[in-house]
């Protein structure tokens, strides 16, 4: 859904929406259809609304704000955990920082938790135990103060089919109580421009496809400028040029200084445009860091070209290097590793595998090699590395 800001004043269309419901109220448009998915577990929560601030602190929360280190995490959970009834663990003690200025992608197989943190940090529902602190605010204690200061694309847009994109983005800042009502019109004509969807802003949103009713989720939480920006999947439905502009559109976004995080199966996508990554499984945290340090803590593939490949792959074999995979015009395999002892051509009890002595043991065999070395690791052979799961995949 799409999550425009939540202020003190009531829902459009929930003119009798207590105070309590109005972050869900204002989330989906009443009468639009609830987004497929539109949350990872149906069952009921029995206090998943966000608790009311204290109207007090609102002082004090604006100047926390001003005085925030530039530094400081955007995003932080501690122990963050969500039990639902019937005893499913959906979230476990996770410990979770992303960094002011990242783009953050958030990555795990399907039924990971990866949308369950999301909604608990967004304030949509509550976690069992634990804390999220979202723009230094508790959640989702301070859900008033943060969602005007965040903008959210989370399990697809929820539109007015029989409204055009133009109009649903018109209902979508009108839900707004920090909008500016006499540069509506700009910052909407702005915000569809910015996403590719002028041409067919007077479209009703019914006639749009998968990939623009995606642009028009995203035009909405960029209505006004945002310190974050969540998407859950920004690029579903879209063709490899939308990807691409899209990608583009995100890192603008960073560069004008605003935290994005963004959870995608794509690791190709996350790898391109992403500055940090999280990696989850079965509701825990398996690992977090820059891009670059997740790629560079699994290690590449050994690679071989040559018109041999049978019989390199028997002296890789016979010096340690495993899942051998022959091709016509060479081997890959992994490397040992441990230090290896006893193999031939290596000395020493403990000696570890040095590459230019298994080229030599291949041009020793008559192996005539031309090419040799190690490939550089993805993201994708680290993910695969941490969940032995394949990358297509969701959560």
């Amino acid at each position: 859904m799409t999550t425009p800001p939540v202020g003190p004043a009531k829902a459009p269309g929930h003119p009798g929406a207590p105070a309590a419901s109005a972050a869900r109220a204002a989330s989906v448009p009443s009468g639009a259809p609830a987004p497929a998915g539109a949350a990872e577990h149906p069952e009921p929560e029995p206090s998943g609304e966000p608790a009311a601030p204290d109207p007090a602190d609102n002082a004090a929360s604006v100047a926390s704000a001003a005085t925030a280190p530039a530094g400081a995490a955007v995003i932080e959970t501690r122990g963050l955990t969500k039990r639902y009834r019937g005893g499913q663990l959906a979230v476990d003690g996770l410990d979770l920082t992303v960094p002011r200025g990242s783009v953050f992608g958030f990555l795990g197989p399907n039924g990971s938790g990866k949308t369950t943190t999301i909604r608990m940090l967004m304030g949509l529902i509550e976690p069992s135990s634990g804390t999220a602190h979202v723009l230094g605010e508790p959640m989702p204690r301070a859900v008033r103060r943060v969602l005007p200061r965040v903008g959210a694309l989370i399990e697809g847009p929820a539109l007015y089919g029989f409204l055009t994109g133009r109009d649903n983005l018109v209902r979508y800042d009108a839900a707004d109580p920090t909008a500016d009502p006499r540069t509506r019109a700009a910052r909407v004509a702005a915000a569809l421009d910015r996403v590719g969807l002028a041409a067919a802003a007077g479209k009703k949103a019914r006639a749009y496809s998968l990939g623009m009713k995606q642009r028009l989720g995203l035009a909405a939480a960029l209505l006004q400028p945002r310190e974050l920006l969540v998407l859950d999947e920004p690029t579903n439905g879209l063709d490899p040029q939308g990807m691409r502009e899209i990608r583009t559109l995100v890192r603008e976004l960073a560069a004008d200084g605003t935290t994005v995080f963004l959870s995608s199966h794509l690791l190709d996508e996350i790898e391109q445009v992403c500055t940090h990554a999280a990696v989850m499984a079965q509701g825990r945290l398996l690992t977090q860091g820059t891009v670059g340090e997740l790629a560079s803590s699994t290690r590449g593939r050994l690679a071989v070209t040559t018109p041999d490949p049978a019989d390199a792959a028997r002296v890789l074999k016979e010096h340690g290097v495993t899942d051998l995979v022959v091709l016509e015009t060479g081997v890959t395999g992994e490397l040992p590793p441990t230090p290896l002892s006893g193999l031939s051509g290596l000395s020493g009890p403990s000696q570890p595998l040095d590459l230019a002595d298994l080229n030599a043991a291949l041009v020793r065999a008559d192996v005539r090699v031309r090419s040799f070395g190690v490939e550089r690791a993805s993201l994708e052979d680290a993910f695969v590395a941490l969940t032995g799961e394949g990358f297509d995949v969701a959560g």
